[in-house]
């Protein structure tokens, strides 16, 4: 336990004995609220901090680092929370951010309420005003009632208002962000409870080291047996992995029972890798086909959300959004909650991946199971094989200058050769493009906007994959998407991270050719500045910055980066009529009635 308060005792050394010993005995050493929550945080294993410095933290972040911690500071808030929310995706324990009060707080809420749709494990720690004056409404610093603002946001919000509650608060937060469904936890700091003071000896005591933070969740075994009852007596079954089945980390296990039954798999985004990409069960690239003709799907930590049309409609071979097909459903889920949330799942699942695979590979050794017939098996593979060789057509075509297929078919080429690499993607084509042509051969390699399909987590993301794993991590890039994150390649630079951004550069949200249809000096509303240098942004701080024309020039940068571990920024001139509005997402984005005339 730090200290930080203890008087000067040689003073008392030529007071008369009996009052020494009076005065000593009531002489404890005392520690203060600063030592006491940055002891909480190393007593269960924490060892680095995201966050942005100011009222009142900044002394905080100083202290922790001085004690030990690592602490990467960011240039915006959002950023420093998002790199939190990944870090905890990666490593199972909460990632730990920290902002000032009320405008800082504010710039994190979206990436903390992000990650808690995204079911990211994660902590975000605020400064805030005293809570007497807040409710009285008497106009202090950068006054804000934080922990209301954040309770419709997170899986849950506390507030400590005495020094001795720090470490139970602590333990609170990291259980209620890792246990049952992850997610994220607001924790309240008022600036008074840090210079609080106590005994060291008590505060010591008062820390809690958390125990099994996450328990397991055993299936039943009648969940299990009519699991495998329902995927037995399907003629065309299919498994959809979600970002949740590699969260659980149990990737041998999820891989054993895919092999095990035969049965043909799909995969969310960043379920990509979770068994490699050029898996011969692999139906990724047919899976349109799959899910239409699929008699029963089995979701391993996938969400029949938006993302998968909410299970209904043509996309599962319905006539309408409200109608579903005839199909079955198998789902796992910690969340008992989940199930039926759209249409009726035959064979809820609730409990733990790890434990319910186990599970599930158990009864399948004592009792056999009976691959689908290669007739399924079969169509699968020839639909795949068939959208394969027509997208390789696409990927081999010529473009100058080069289009979102050419720059990607460059970047698949050599991410081939380096599946140690970090991906995180996010735009709209961009990311739209690259999750169908790059492939993944390593499980939690591909990190991209997720459920809400959110823009600005490319550099925070990039930032924390390199600081947690070590690893070279590359950031692909839409040009309107960086711009929500774009100065944090300073971040990058001053803490020398192996990351290499690159940036599909078409002048413009979505493409960069719309004109001002009042003929005006304005530009369009998608329009950016044509011909900027993004490369000049990482050298400004001291990074690489190069310019990729064509394909050959995007290769070799790329290459470079990677194995140069140094911060390298490539702006890659792309075609500005290349992309389509809102990427593949375009029914989402309403037409007027006068712009269909």
């Amino acid at each position: 336990m730090s200290s930080v308060l203890a008087k000067d005792q040689s003073a008392l050394t030529e007071q008369e004995p009996s009052l020494l010993v009076k005065d000593a005995a009531q002489e404890a050493e005392l520690t203060d609220g600063f030592h006491v929550l940055i002891d909480a945080l190393k007593a269960n294993d924490v060892e680095t901090i995201y966050g942005l410095v100011g009222i009142p933290i900044t002394d905080l972040a100083r202290m922790a680092q001085a004690e030990g911690l690592r602490f990467i500071g960011f240039r915006h808030e959002a950023n420093a929370v998002n790199a939190a929310a990944i870090a905890g995706y990666l490593t199972k324990k909460p990632g730990i951010a920290m902002t000032v009060s009320a405008p800082g707080f504010l710039n994190g809420l979206v990436a903390l309420a992000n990650a808690t749709v995204n079911c990211f494990p994660m902590i975000m720690i605020s400064g805030s005003s005293e809570r007497e004056i807040v409710d009285l409404q008497q106009g202090d610093y950068e006054e804000l009632d934080q922990l209301n603002a954040a309770k419709p946001y997170v899986k849950a919000a506390y507030r400590i208002n005495h020094i001795e509650d720090i470490g139970i608060a602590m333990a609170r937060a990291i259980r209620a962000a890792v246990s049952g469904r992850p997610g994220g936890v607001y924790l309240d700091v008022p600036a008074k409870l840090l210079g609080q003071t106590m005994e060291a000896a008590a505060a010591q005591r008062s820390i809690v080291k958390v125990v099994d933070p996450a328990p397991a969740q055993i299936p039943a075994p009648d969940a299990i047996a009519r699991a495998l009852d329902v995927l037995k007596n399907a003629k065309r079954p299919v498994i959809m992995l979600g970002k949740g089945a590699a969260y659980a980390q149990a990737d041998a296990d999820i891989r054993a029972f895919v092999e095990k039954t035969g049965i043909p798999y799909l995969a969310m985004s960043m379920a990509k890798g979770l068994l490699p990409d050029n898996h011969p069960q692999a139906a990724i690239a047919a899976r349109s086909y799959a899910l239409k003709e699929a008699d029963c799907v089995m979701l391993i930590g996938a969400r029949l959300n938006w993302l998968l049309s909410h299970g209904k409609g043509p996309t599962w071979g319905g006539k309408d959004h409200k109608d579903w097909a005839q199909k079955k459903f198998v789902q796992i889920d910690i969340s008992a909650q989940e199930m039926d949330s759209n249409v009726p799942i035959d064979a809820p699942l609730a409990g733990d991946i790890g434990s319910t695979i186990s599970a599930l590979l158990k009864e399948i050794e004592k009792n056999g199971f009976n691959k689908p017939d290669t007739a399924w098996t079969g169509s699968i593979a020839e639909k795949r094989d068939a959208n394969v060789a027509k997208m390789a057509k696409n990927l081999t075509a010529k473009s100058s200058p080069m289009n979102f297929m050419t720059a990607l078919s460059a970047m698949r080429d050599v991410l081939k050769t380096r599946p140690d690499v970090y991906l995180v993607n996010e735009g709209a084509n961009t990311l739209d493009l690259a999750r169908s042509v790059i492939d993944m051969y390593e499980p939690r390699k591909r990190l991209d906007s997720g459920t809400w399909g959110v823009m600005g987590i490319g550099m925070g993301y990039a930032i924390a994959a390199a600081v947690e794993s070590g690893k070279p991590v590359v950031a692909l890039e839409g040009d309107s998407a960086f711009g929500f994150s774009g100065m944090e390649v300073e971040t990058i630079c001053r803490y020398n991270l192996p990351v290499t951004v690159v940036i599909f550069n078409n002048n413009g949200v979505y493409k960069g050719c719309d004109v001002n249809p009042t003929g005006g000096a304005d530009p369009a509303p998608t329009v950016f500045v044509k011909g900027s240098r993004y490369d000049m942004l990482m050298e400004a701080f001291g990074g690489v910055g190069v310019t990729a024309n064509t394909p050959e020039e995007l290769s070799k940068a790329l290459a470079e980066g990677i194995t140069s571990g140094k911060p390298t920024l490539i702006n890659v001139i792309i075609d500005e009529n290349a992309g389509t509005e809102s990427g593949r997402i375009t029914h989402l984005n309403p037409k007027s009635a006068a712009s269909k005339k």
